[in-house]
């Protein structure tokens, strides 16, 4: 897609154009007034009609009649003027080209709020990028959209900086925005794609091919390599399936590393398909199991982000890529295994496999001894339980970093919600044959969780975010389509620029 700048135009030549507007403000915005005046006053009859006010996520749609270039023009409501921010415009222009799309537009016209600087310009780009979104690989015949969104203007009102002779600086926010759209649209695919084609093997290639567009150094075990580095919980949790586990690391390293250069280590739980092993899964919903990778795709999707942003932080992406399936030699519960930190752990439930992949992935991430270590995953039906399905729970066991992260979570628009960790149910962790069992009571499930993954951060400064809710969803929301949502991907992105 070719996203561009130019002066926000009454007679667009654009299929159709999108208009951002606070919310009870429009009649007074000038260019609203001067577009309603071409249109012959219907913009505001329309709105009086059905009540529209310009409220959040709201969109009002008004045909041309040829009156103006565009086919028709929608207005798309950010809410009270004083509460717009960065979400507020990445929604709105994401509204607006999923909108063009389903009106089989080519091109989209989308006009700025007022005073638009660099930064709005990149999170707007971030939203078209993000709105355009489709999983369509696999259609067919008439199933094949027959138009797509190829072209973008970013309308600039004309008290903002002159459209014609945009400064470098809006043209880098331009690049910057497509390319964190393209990330988290990345992460989007891979949890998309089928789990017949999404292998083990086939996501630790994605992460092979962004790694090599990025000129990143990356490690990839195979499932012997795992087993000679010790990682031997994930070891046992692929041991069912006949498409063995990969584990991957990739590294990001900036053009100058000082003494003060920051230094994070992200880790994704990475279970390709998740059958349950031998405690399987009920037959309803299993299919949905493919986006059990959400949190490998988020480390491949920021990494292709921090590739393309460049920030002065050293990002080190980390996944183990596992099929979790039921044969003859899968793991049992009442089993007990080592562990890549030394640990022993008692098996109790073969369907909470995540936790066990992401101990091994956790101890060799704390060896590189980051500033900071987070850990996304899919982990728990008990968090959604907690939380709901749009909000993920985010675990931190130090103060300073879980308010930072959730000051990014605002920035991006994304839901995070600081859960405790409650050391008194540590206790149901304790092992009468091992050093640890892996699950506990069902009560509390989302924190006992949480726990035992501490148990392998060493000192590290750690985060853990929870997403099985928001990470795949059944209907879409103002930001995120059905299926993959990328969820984590921009938060993240915004936190790693902003450490110092």
């Amino acid at each position: 897609m070719k996203i561009a700048l130019g002066a926000a135009s009454l007679r667009t030549t654009a299929d159709v154009l999108a208009v951002a507007v606070t919310e009870n403000d429009f009649e007074r915005d000038d260019y609203v007034r001067a577009l309603d005046a071409e249109l012959g006053g219907e913009l505001v009859r329309a709105a009086k009609n059905d009540e529209w006010t310009g409220k959040k996520d709201t969109m009002l749609v008004v045909s041309t009649l040829g009156k103006t270039g565009a086919r028709k023009v929608a207005l798309v409501g950010m809410g009270p003027g004083r509460s717009v921010g960065e979400p507020e415009i990445r929604i709105a222009a994401a509204k607006s080209a999923r909108w063009a799309q389903a009106e089989r537009a080519e091109s989209l016209e989308f006009t700025m709020p007022k005073r638009t600087d660099a930064r709005r310009v990149r999170i707007a780009s971030e939203g078209i990028v993000l709105g355009a979104y489709r999983f369509i690989k696999y259609m067919t015949g008439e199933r094949i959209p027959k138009k797509d969104l190829g072209k973008v203007t970013l309308g600039l009102r004309p008290s903002d900086k002159h459209p014609f002779k945009p400064g470098r600086e809006l043209l880098e926010a331009i690049d910057a925005g497509i390319a964190v759209g393209n990330a988290v649209n990345l992460a989007r695919d891979l949890v998309n794609e089928p789990p017949n084609v999404l292998t083990p093997k086939a996501l630790a290639d994605h992460a092979v091919e962004v790694a090599k567009r990025f000129k990143m150094k990356i490690t990839v075990l195979d499932p012997k390599g795992c087993i000679d580095a010790g990682m031997k919980l994930i070891d046992a949790v692929g041991r069912g399936s006949s498409n063995g586990p990969r584990f991957v690391h990739m590294t990001y390293t900036p053009s100058k590393v000082t003494k003060k250069t920051r230094k994070i280590a992200v880790v994704g739980k990475g279970l390709t398909f998740d059958s349950g092993g031998l405690c399987i899964k009920p037959a309803q919903g299993m299919g949905d199991m493919k986006c059990d990778m959400a949190g490998a795709a988020i480390s491949v999707g920021v990494m292709a982000a921090v590739g393309a942003l460049a920030p002065d932080v050293e990002v080190h992406g980390i996944f183990a890529a596992v099929e979790n399936m039921p044969d003859g030699n899968a793991y049992r519960p009442g089993d007990i295994f080592g562990s890549l930190d030394g640990k022993t752990v008692e098996i109790i439930n073969t369907d909470a496999e995540g936790r066990l992949v992401l101990a091994d992935a956790l101890a060799y991430a704390r060896k590189l001894k980051p500033d900071v270590l987070i850990d996304h995953a899919t982990l728990t039906g008990a968090c959604m339980v907690a939380l709901g399905t749009l909000t993920c729970g985010l675990y931190a066991n130090d103060d300073r970093l879980g308010a930072s992260y959730l000051t990014a979570a605002k920035r991006a628009g994304e839901s995070m919600w600081r859960l405790p960790l409650i050391e008194e149910l540590r206790e149901g962790l304790k092992s009468d044959v091992a050093d640890l069992k892996h699950t506990a009571d069902r009560f509390g499930g989302s924190i006992t969780a949480a726990l035992f993954l501490r148990e392998f951060v060493g000192d590290c400064k750690w985060m853990h975010l929870d997403i099985a809710g928001p990470a795949f969803l059944d209907r879409p929301t103002p930001l995120a389509p059905k299926g993959g949502t990328g969820f984590g991907v921009l938060t993240l992105t915004q936190f790693i620029e902003s450490m110092k």
